[in-house]
């Protein structure tokens, strides 16, 4: 008698093939059938008109503080999520000094905007070393599968002490060993690579680069070249965007030496709209060379998210607004409903000296509304702020006003700040199909206050493969391959991705007619009352892991049966 029987679902085993009606038979924590009819069960779960699917494999998050107090690792379970990778972008909390705890939590609050008081609250600091930070991980009780990669920051300030973090500091031959030692002693305990960041978006609370960011060519390749050695673990670069053509020359060559998976963020920038495409036939060079590199791409833009709650908007250098700082939300809330305030604020005209922040706070014709009801994050050219303002003779100030005061203060409004120069997704079309492209970039855990990209796995199916009017979709199939089997492939993960008797029972039980992202929303859950973004899902039946499930029909069911997941060579 089998643990548990999936009965009469349409399944799509994460192959790529198409799907076939069967049933699908569990035990111990593995499958043990995949089609047919299978026999008696403990458990049979009717899965007559769903979608059975591999649990999703999340490969970019920053759960590495979150993991430690949350189980569940919110909202990416919500969403069908059942292995996450975290450490990405050079951030992270391992390896650490005692001294440098705060250090690193500004680290990661300053560049994924993560509360601080939250980290410093919710972390119980049980390591020093990777390995250490591993086993305490190992330890924890787990609804989902999660992995970890060695950041460049922590190491670099673990081996170099103050120096690593001085942002033109050079490496030296013994920094770059003590490094390499580290890395590999965490590569040895199961990490599942190393991940950098050049950009210069990320910056610590203090202002300053994420350490790495500038360092030379013998640093990345003293440390990358360590993957090849233990013949496992993948090197995660996030990009400088308008450096890249240059960039891709070194991480070539750090693929051909290492032979390892050589990943970086291809993303469309308002700066230069046509870079994607020289960076898809970079992707195609390589490819001819047998080369390992990757592009890491999103299905929907990265998308920052305005409202009063959240952590930017278009008023928040403005006067009126900072004169109100300090007060409850709701009470400045309250206060923006007053006709003179409203007056007040919307009459004060200011240059924001810094070029990002005034790109980004004005660019009404990139500034669109969140319905609700119905969030679009294909919108058309007419929805934007500035087209409206223009039609109804008003300034662009009132409408996003008038936007985020509905909904009770709660309006959100939406800013694609990359890959929607085109105002839509025909170039993710084609960067959906290419072969050296992996979906990721939903930074679940990241950017609370102004993002909330997590639900990138429900919004895959939704959008790309049901819901897309502004041009053609794509097939479900290859979909569900790209998020399951395919970023369980780069990671080394063999284990699972796929409904294949003998691989690890992570499934989900999908109602596809039904399925929905909600309206992102504000909560305040964090530890000490921080504040974050989450977007909610409709249409997940069950998702299960090792054979359990761990929500059915939305709600946790208790069960814990998921684990680190260590890399291991081969």
């Amino acid at each position: 008698m089998h643990d548990l029987v999936i009965r009469g679902g349409t399944i799509v085993d994460g192959s790529g093939a198409p799907r076939r009606s069967g049933d699908i038979a569990i035990d111990g924590g593995l499958l043990t059938q995949v089609g047919g009819r299978a026999g008696a069960a403990h458990r049979v779960i009717d899965a007559a008109g769903a979608l059975v699917t591999p649990g999703w494999v999340d490969v970019h998050t920053h759960y590495d503080g979150q993991v430690t107090w949350d189980p569940y690792i919110t909202p990416s379970s919500w969403h069908g999520v059942t292995t996450a990778v975290m450490g990405n972008c050079g951030v992270g909390f391992a390896p650490v000094r005692p001294d440098r705890r705060d250090w690193l939590i500004g680290l990661m609050e300053g560049v994924e905007d993560i509360p601080g008081s939250a980290l410093s609250e919710g972390i119980d600091w049980q390591w020093e070393t990777f390995p250490q930070y591993l086993d305490a991980l190992d330890a924890k009780p787990l609804a989902v599968d999660v992995g970890a990669q060695v950041p460049h920051g922590a190491l670099r300030v673990y081996a170099m002490g103050d120096r690593g973090a001085v942002e033109d500091s050079v490496a030296t031959p013994d920094d770059i060993a003590a490094m390499a030692a580290e890395l590999r002693a965490g590569l040895r305990a199961g990490a599942l690579g190393f991940s950098t960041s050049r950009t210069l978006i990320h910056r610590g609370a203090d202002g300053k680069l994420v350490p790495g960011t500038h360092a030379h060519r013998d640093e990345l390749f003293g440390i990358g070249r360590v993957l090849g050695e233990e013949g496992h673990g993948v090197f995660q670069m996030t990009s400088n965007h308008i450096d890249m053509p240059a960039e891709t020359e070194w991480m070539m060559q750090l693929a051909r030496e290492t032979g390892r998976p050589v990943l970086f963020n291809l993303q469309q920038i308002d700066e230069s709209p046509e870079l994607w495409k020289t960076l898809v036939a970079r992707l195609d060079d390589a490819r001819a060379q047998g080369l390992p590199l990757v592009g890491s791409i999103p299905g929907r833009p990265a998308g920052v998210l305005y409202s009063w709650r959240a952590s930017a908007h278009p008023f928040i250098f403005h006067r009126t607004w900072n004169a109100t700082a300090g007060q409850p939300i709701e009470v400045r809330i309250a206060r923006l409903r007053e006709p003179a305030v409203r007056a007040a604020l919307l009459a004060e005209q200011f240059d924001i000296p810094d070029e990002r922040a005034r790109t980004m706070l004005r660019s009404f014709d990139k500034m669109y509304r969140v319905d609700p009801a119905a969030p679009d994050y294909e919108p058309p050219p007419s929805a934007h702020a500035a087209a409206l303002a223009a039609s109804a003779g008003r300034s662009p100030f009132e409408v996003v006003y008038d936007w985020m005061m509905a909904d009770e203060g709660q309006g959100i409004l939406y800013f694609p700040m990359f890959n929607y120069s085109y105002h839509d997704f025909s170039h993710l079309h084609r960067l959906l199909q290419h072969p050296a492209t992996m979906i990721s970039l939903g930074d679940g855990g990241a950017h609370v206050g102004y993002i909330t990209d997590a639900g990138l796995p429900t919004f895959m199916l939704t959008h790309w493969t049901r819901d897309r009017t502004r041009g053609p979709t794509l097939p479900l199939e290859d979909i569900v391959r790209r998020q399951t089997s395919h970023t369980a492939s780069v990671y080394g993960l063999a284990d699972r991705g796929l409904l294949r008797e003998g691989l690890k029972a992570d499934l989900n039980l999908i109602d596809y007619e039904h399925l929905s992202c909600d309206a992102p929303y504000m909560a305040y859950d964090l530890p000490a009352g921080g504040k974050r973004l989450l977007q909610k899902a409709r249409g997940y039946l069950a998702t299960i892991v090792a054979g359990q499930p761990v929500y059915e029909h939305g709600e946790p069911t208790g069960a814990l049966p998921g684990r680190l997941v260590r890399g291991r060579r081969g």
